[in-house]
């Protein structure tokens, strides 16, 4: 059960995402008045405080992916103590998709109060930029990194009708689009949005497929991909003939069966249960006449 956790609180300051002067008064506030600031990357908490013109006179100390685990119980005995704790990362929320996760929870656990200074938001500028729908929409992070993990985790939201917002590393901006193309189709609408609100922002809107084609010739800068959602499936959907054809066509073409299955579902938004059974009945049917 959480305890009292004491008088301290954890604050998760939002940082800008390219441009200083998008940082919120209250930030300069919590950064100033903070006992203890923690930050992913103490350089560029150096540098964002000298842009904003911001003295922090607490203890600074490093939390980032690589000693989140360790730093967290130092941290929550801090808070549990009285402190005033202000967490920060390189850009953006902590914990969306950046250490801050880990340091909630275990505060929540005690139950010390957490709170949030808002600030810009990579997933909601890039969002409101793509021109896509925006009534319904699913961040899934970073695509994993191996192809075959990415192929599957693409998979599992290829029927998904809601704007789908992914973060991804220009080096394997090419390739996850790729992936993209082949899983949700080629023609599926997305747009990639690179150094948003920085000086050379760009947003490329397009088909899947010819994303892909321009990323190929080499992307630079933070990026933040926004895909259209899928399609209602038409009434009637595809027959059962048209669903086996095109599981017999990329099971020719090396692909399992099982992910042959799950990737037709997706294309044809039919259930995958639909597309196994139209298989089975298939290979059990008689041979017709000749």
């Amino acid at each position: 059960m959480p305890g009292s956790g004491g008088g301290g609180v954890l604050v998760l300051a939002g940082t800008p995402i390219g441009d200083p002067a998008d940082a919120p008064p209250r930030l300069v506030a919590e950064l100033s008045g903070a006992d203890v600031v923690a930050a992913e990357d103490t350089r560029r908490l150096r540098r964002l405080t000298q842009a904003l013109g911001a003295e922090v006179r607490g203890r600074v100390v490093s939390y980032f992916e690589g000693n989140e685990a360790g730093r967290t119980p130092e941290l929550v005995e801090a808070l549990a103590g009285g402190a005033r704790v202000v967490l920060v990362t390189d850009a953006g929320m902590p914990s969306v998709s950046d250490p801050g996760y880990r340091l909630v929870a275990a505060a929540v656990e005690r139950g010390i109060r957490v709170t949030a200074v808002p600030g810009p938001s990579a997933v909601l500028t890039a969002l409101a930029v793509s021109g896509l729908p925006v009534d319904r929409f699913c961040f899934e992070g970073f695509a994993p990194r191996k192809p075959g993990e990415r192929l599957a985790r693409l998979r599992e939201v290829a029927a998904d009708r809601r704007t789908l917002v992914y973060f991804e590393a220009p080096h394997r901006i090419a390739d996850t689009l790729a992936a993209m193309a082949e899983v949700f189709g080629p023609d599926r609408r997305a747009a990639v949005c690179r150094e948003l609100t920085k000086t050379y922002e760009e947003v490329r809107r397009g088909p899947l497929a010819e994303l892909a084609r321009w990323a190929a010739e080499g992307v630079r800068g933070e990026i933040t991909v926004v895909v259209e959602g899928a399609a209602p499936a038409e009434p009637g959907g595809l027959d059962p003939a048209e669903l086996v054809r095109r599981v017999r066509a990329r099971e020719e073409a090396g692909e399992a069966r099982k992910e042959a299955i799950a990737a037709v579902a997706a294309e044809a938004g039919v259930r995958k249960r639909e597309v196994f059974d139209a298989v089975v009945a298939a290979k059990h049917a008689p041979p017709a006449a000749g």
